[in-house]
């Protein structure tokens, strides 16, 4: 990479704007401007292996993306949200599934290129905690892992703690006598090994890392986040500027063939489950995606059974309201980087500098229209029930 060095983007993993703070926002976008000058035809995708990323990896598997719009090569698979981000500002990748508030984050460090085209799935998350642990009151003293800073995970994680009056901390040791919680920044892969040698008391991540967890009974789903706040988005389908103004068609047959894959899903989850596993997209076992994609015996029992909480769902359009009550929240949240871009970021206009809505709709209008996905509207009032 050229101006940002691999060593200081990962310092993302405690936020990607620690780097800003390195070289300032103005290297960070020349740095993104130039690491790329390799140009290809077809676009790439990379993605995370959690279940999130099933619309864009059961597109593939489904031959759904028409030929010439992607790369004929499998969807690239990283480790880390750190690595994804990486790679996408530095344009190994040109279409990827990011955490939505990260998408924020880097569009307000690197200016006009983030843009983020749908919702690529809504919950599908959950705080897994260790066996013996039935109450919230005795993660007071420990540590909790989560994937990034700037994660619906760290936020619905403290909107919780507070609610119980527990305060979260970040480079400071966990304290009973404080009632804090120590937030620690963890790959999914690392989170399942941490809780079972018990260096963690809990995560919160997407699926199937809390499946797996519960199925070798080496922890226990204390909640789904939906089930604090309603069919909130996780991961979003994202792009840049540059690849929407040079390859418009291309970029609306991927948000074509992502909003088909969703369709697809909902209405075959254990074959999708079977082709994302046989199909080595994604490395967990059938068994562990399968359970993630449809949760047949819940866990607990749910606060707001009616919301279906346990259910990862796949419909493509982006809320307004959501962004707007997003990045309220994000103001609140506790994170170890620098903070800087909060100062210019306004609930009102987010939205509208993020998201461009146009390809979605094309695509949902092409699918059936919003009754396709049971929307009933393209507005809608944000629910949030603290547990």
């Amino acid at each position: 990479m050229s101006g940002l060095s691999r060593r200081h983007l990962l310092a993302g993993a405690a936020g990607l704007t620690a780097a800003a703070g390195l070289y300032g926002s103005a290297d960070l976008v020349r740095s993104a401007a130039g690491a790329g000058q390799r140009r290809e035809q077809a676009l790439r995708i990379g993605y995370l292996p959690i279940t999130d990323a099933a619309p864009l990896l059961i597109a593939h598997s489904a031959h759904l993306y028409p030929a010439g719009s992607v790369s004929s090569a499998k969807p690239v698979m990283f480790r880390s949200w750190s690595g994804l981000a990486e790679a996408f500002v530095s344009r190994q990748v040109d279409v990827a599934h990011l955490l939505m508030p990260m998408a924020i984050q880097l569009r307000q460090v690197l200016g006009a290129n983030v843009r983020v085209l749908g919702w690529n799935h809504t919950n599908g998350s959950a705080l897994t905690v260790a066996p013996d642990i039935t109450e919230l009151e005795q993660l007071i003293g420990t540590q909790v892992a989560i994937p990034f800073w700037w994660s619906i995970h760290n936020i619905v994680l403290q909107k919780l703690l507070r609610a119980h009056d527990i305060t979260p901390v970040v480079r400071r040791t966990a304290s009973r006598a404080k009632r804090t919680v120590e937030l620690i920044v963890m790959s999914p892969s690392d989170m399942v090994p941490a809780l079972a040698n018990r260096s963690i008391s809990g995560y919160v991540v997407a699926d199937p890392f809390n499946a797996i967890a519960q199925i070798k009974k080496i922890g226990r789903i204390h909640v789904f986040l939906g089930d604090v706040w309603r069919e909130h988005a996780c991961c979003v389908l994202v792009t840049r500027d540059d690849v929407i103004a040079e390859r418009p068609h291309a970029v609306q047959a991927v948000t074509d063939a992502v909003v088909a894959a969703q369709l697809r899903i909902g209405t075959d989850r254990p074959r999708a489950a079977e082709a994302l596993t046989t199909g080595s997209y994604l490395p967990q076992p059938l068994p562990a995606v399968r359970t993630a994609l449809a949760y047949p015996n819940p866990p607990y029992q749910f606060q707001r059974p009616d919301w279906s909480p346990q259910l990862v769902g796949f419909q493509p359009y982006p809320y307004p309201s959501f962004t707007r009550r997003l990045v309220e929240e994000m103001h609140e949240t506790v994170v170890d980087g620098d903070r800087g871009f909060l100062d210019t970021l306004d609930p009102a206009r987010a939205h509208s500098e993020l998201v461009d809505d146009t390809f979605v709709l094309n695509s949902l209008a092409a699918q059936g229209g919003q009754q396709a996905f049971g929307l009933t509207g393209l507005d809608r009032t944000e629910q949030v029930h603290l547990l």
